[in-house]
C-alpha cells in the first residue's frame, strides 16, 4: 500500500513498537528504514541489553509481543547500588506480590522480537532497506518520495531515526544538549556464581559500573556490563586484552560473583544528552530517541521511548474515536503537553543523578554517599526511583497499565 494513517521513519526498537501497537488499534502505518534486517539482527551487531520495566512488558503483553519475548529476558529480583565496594549500599526490591523490577534482554531479542511483529502486523508496510528521499508535510497530509521509486502518503509523519534524527532537524525543532565526556563499554561476561537475578551498580569516581543479570546459556551464568569510563580512557580500554579486561572487571566487581569468563565482543559508546522542548510541529510528532537521549544510569532510555508509543497509540486512538484526522493539531498538542512534562521530569532527574554520582574529584565519594543515604532515608524519594524502575511515574497510558484504548 501507498497510502497509511501514519509513516514511520526509523524501525529500530521504538518504529517498530509503534507499528505493532497502531496495527493492535485498527490504525495503519507505512514503516521505512534504511538498515539492512539481516546485519541488524545479527548478533554480532549490538552486543547491549536493556532492562525493560514492567509497564511497557505489560504493553508488549497487550499488543500481542510478548509472546515472541516468552523465555527469554532475565526478571529483575532487586538492584543494589552502592559506593565502590563499601558494604553501605541502597537496595531496591518489589514487594510482596509486585513481581520482578523489570526483565533483561539482549538488544538483538528484543529488535528480532518487535522487528517481527511489525511486519507480521497486517496494517504495518514495512519498507526495510528503503530511505525517505523527500518529506513534505502539507495542510491536508504528508507525503514522502521513497528511494525505491515509490511516493507513500499519510495523515501524520513520526520520526524514530534515533538520536541524530534528520527528520528533528529538518522541522527546526531544537534540542538542548551536551556531553558528559565519559564512554560506556559493554560487554556480556560470563562468571562463576549466580548473579540470583540481581543487578548491581557500583558507583567509582570515574563513573558507575553495572553489571546486569541475563539469562544461562550452554557455557552458564552470564551478566551483561556497562563500564563507564574517562571518553580519553576508551579508545585504549578497548584494546585491551581479554585476560587484561576480565582482570579489571573483576577487580571493580570484589570477586563476588567468582571467576569471570568467557567474554563477547566489547561495544563502546559515548555518552551524552540531549532532549527536545517541543517534540511536535505540524502533522509531525518526535518518539524515542529523535526526541530525548538520556545517561543510562537509570536504565530508563528505551522504556522513556516505550512511553512515548503508549502515549502516541492512547492520542491516536482517543482522536480516531472522534473523527480526527491523526494530524490533527489537537491531538499533537495533547501528545506534546503529555509526554512534554514527563520527559523532562524523567531527563532532569537522570541528569541530576548523573552529575551527584558522577563527579570527579575528592569529594566525589562523599557526595555519592550523601545521595545514596538521601534516597534511602526518604521514602518518598525512593518510591519515585522504584516507579520510575518499573516504568510507572507520572499519567500512565492505557497500554502501559495492560488494558487496551
Amino acid at each position: 500500500m501507498d497510502r497509511a494513517d501514519v509513516l514511520i521513519l526509523g524501525g529500530g526498537l521504538v518504529g517498530s513498537a509503534l507499528a505493532a501497537a497502531l496495527d493492535a488499534h485498527g490504525i495503519s502505518s507505512i514503516v521505512v528504514d534504511p538498515a539492512d534486517p539481516a546485519q541488524i539482527l545479527a548478533a554480532r551487531h549490538d552486543g547491549r541489553a536493556s532492562a525493560i520495566a514492567s509497564a511497557p512488558m505489560r504493553m508488549f503483553e497487550a499488543i500481542g509481543v510478548a509472546t515472541r519475548l516468552a523465555g527469554k529476558g532475565c526478571p529483575i529480583a532487586g538492584i543494589r547500588v552502592s559506593d565502590g565496594l563499601d558494604p553501605g549500599k541502597l537496595d531496591f526490591a518489589p514487594g510482596e506480590g509486585e513481581g520482578a523490577l523489570g526483565h533483561m534482554f539482549e538488544n538483538r531479542v528484543l529488535r528480532t522480537a518487535l522487528y517481527e511483529a511489525a511486519v507480521a502486523a497486517p496494517l504495518a508496510d514495512v519498507r526495510m532497506q528503503t530511505r525517505a528521499l523527500r518529506v513534505e508535510r502539507g495542510e491536508f497530509g504528508v507525503s514522502a518520495q521513497l528511494s525505491d521509486g515509490t511516493i507513500v502518503h499519510a495523515q501524520l509523519l513520526v520520526g524514530a531515526e534515533g538520536r541524530n534524527s534528520p527528520t528533528r532537524e529538518a522541522a527546526g525543532l531544537n534540542t538542548a544538549r551536551w556531553s558528559y565526556d565519559h564512554a560506556a563499554m559493554v560487554a556480556t561476561l560470563g562468571h562463576a556464581r549466580s548473579h540470583e537475578n540481581i543487578a548491581f551498580e557500583i558507583f567509582y569516581p570515574t563513573g558507575p559500573f553495572a553489571i546486569l543479570p541475563l539469562l544461562d546459556d550452554a557455557h552458564g551464568h552470564r551478566s551483561a556490563v556497562v563500564w563507564t569510563v574517562n571518553a580519553r580512557d576508551a579508545a585504549g580500554m578497548m584494546k585491551i586484552s581479554e585476560r587484561a579486561y576480565l582482570a579489571e572487571a573483576e577487580k571493580r566487581m570484589g570477586g563476588f560473583l567468582g571467576k569471570l569468563g568467557p567474554l563477547t565482543a566489547r561495544f563502546s559508546h559515548p555518552l551524552g544528552f540531549h532532549h527536545a522542548a517541543w517534540i511536535t510541529a505540524d502533522r509531525l510528532a518526535l518518539v524515542g530517541d529523535a526526541a530525548h537521549g538520556i545517561h543510562p544510569i537509570a536504565g530508563q532510555g528505551v522504556n522513556v521511548g516505550f512511553r512515548d508509543v503508549a502515549t502516541l497509540v492512547e492520542v491516536l486512538v482517543d482522536g480516531k474515536r472522534l473523527g480526527l484526522d491523526m494530524g490533527d493539531p489537537q491531538l499533537l498538542a495533547r501528545y506534546q503537553r503529555w509526554r512534554g512534562l514527563d520527559t523532562f521530569m524523567v531527563a532532569a532527574a537522570t541528569d541530576g543523578l548523573t552529575r551527584l554520582f558522577g563527579i570527579p574529584g575528592k569529594t566525589a565519594s562523599a557526595v555519592r554517599r550523601f545521595g545514596l543515604s538521601a534516597v534511602d532515608r526518604l521514602p518518598p524519594l525512593k518510591h519515585w526511583f522504584m516507579a520510575e524502575a518499573r516504568g510507572e511515574s507520572g499519567d500512565v497510558p492505557k497500554l502501559l497499565q495492560g488494558m487496551t484504548a
